[in-house]
């Protein structure tokens, strides 16, 4: 395959919400709450999907188990109303309208869903993940601009992205420089087939796509929580806060979450005391004893991503338990079907991506997977 073609290929596979929301911060703009900001996310102009499409991702049958019986790690959120949007001049222009929602009471985990009970799962089931199986190109195709052509047999192999950063400072508008292909990475294998999770059953799962994630809580008897749950959850009750601990900015007193210190992607000063990924729960929790709600890594939610949806259910009563939009839709990637994911990761840094502000909507396609994105779950009962 030549340099050309490995670049586009990778690019097919590396072009992800997390990355395609993230601005340099000379392309912020101040924010008037009534009208979004005018500005365009760095990795998506290539209109690439964001992981290669999967064969038979849905056919793996998970019995609703309900195992997990009762409310062990987890936390009753009070149902409430909140103004769910964007806080500051760092939101995008999918955060607004900022609109009145309310939610009913639920149950969510503490943290985020570890190796250990991600293993349990695995071990109960035999569950394969996304990352595990082989790319299918009569999958893949379907998300890509019509005539692409099929990428090299080479490339259509089990893998997934992983952080590779370089050694030096570049542009923060080539994310292919910090992010590979990696064949044999998967939740087992982190950075790669020789990486382990030994040692690490409290650390957040990982390398796990919707679908995974989605498999985990039918088996769990639980369910991914929708975009607006999360935010209030993660907004602890506070009102127009920008962050889950207050709005005290990420880089001031002492580390609040585990994010990028220094100069991403190549220099990491680890002030908080973590390169990559962290314990759940090393970091203080928020107002309702939610633990990572920002930070550390990216988390599933239910909902389908639509850029304007917001637009489509503001008014002045209100929105009761908003489900998401029924429709997918990024302008970026038009063929793609995306989710919502929300949180922010150990890679955020406000010089590139705010993702640990509890407004930031970020989305991946339902079979991508990555070294610093997982879930947590959420219950009625």
């Amino acid at each position: 395959m030549n340099k050309a073609k490995h670049r586009f290929f990778v690019g097919a596979a590396a072009c992800f919400l997390l990355l395609g929301a993230c601005t340099s911060k000379t392309e912020k703009k101040k924010v008037v709450q009534k009208k979004a900001p005018a500005k365009k996310a760095l990795c998506c102009e290539s209109n690439m999907p964001s992981r290669f499409g999967m064969a038979g991702t849905g056919d793996q049958k998970i019995a609703d188990t309900g195992v997990l019986k009762g409310h062990d790690g987890m936390v009753f959120i009070k149902g409430g109303t909140f103004g769910m949007g964007g806080d500051n001049d760092q939101a995008s222009e999918d955060e607004f309208p900022k609109h009145k929602v309310t939610v009913n009471g639920f149950w969510m985990d503490a943290t985020e869903v570890t190796n250990a009970q991600f293993a349990k799962f695995v071990k109960a089931t035999g569950y394969i993940t996304t990352a595990e199986r082989k790319p299918d190109w009569n999958e893949l195709k379907k998300q890509l601009p019509p005539g692409t052509p099929k990428p090299d047999e080479s490339m259509l192999v089990p893998a997934s992205l992983v952080f590779t950063p370089p050694d030096h400072p570049v542009k923060l508008d080539n994310y292919a420089q910090w992010w590979a292909w990696v064949p044999g990475a998967d939740w087992k294998h982190p950075q790669g087939p020789n990486s382990s999770i030994v040692g690490k059953d409290n650390y957040p799962v990982v390398h796990v796509s919707y679908y995974d994630a989605q498999a985990y809580c039918k088996w769990a008897g639980k369910r991914l929580p929708t975009e607006a749950e999360w935010e209030w959850a993660a907004r602890g009750g506070r009102q127009n806060n920008i962050y889950p601990w207050g709005n005290e900015p990420v880089d001031r007193g002492a580390p609040k979450t585990n994010s990028w210190q220094g100069e991403f992607p190549w220099k990491n000063t680890v002030a908080d005391k973590f390169e990559r990924l962290a314990p759940v729960g090393s970091f203080a929790p928020n107002p309702y004893k939610l633990f990572d709600m920002a930070g550390n890594v990216w988390e599933w939610c239910a909902d389908l991503y639509n850029n304007t949806y917001y637009q489509t259910i503001n008014k002045p009563q209100g929105v009761a338990n908003p489900k998401g939009p029924a429709k997918s839709y990024d302008p970026d990637e038009p063929y793609a079907v995306k989710r919502v994911i929300r949180g922010g990761s150990f890679l955020c840094n406000d010089s590139y991506c705010s993702g640990y502000r509890v407004a930031r909507r970020m989305k991946n396609t339902e079979d991508s997977s990555t070294e610093h994105a997982g879930f947590r779950c959420v219950s009625d009962r």
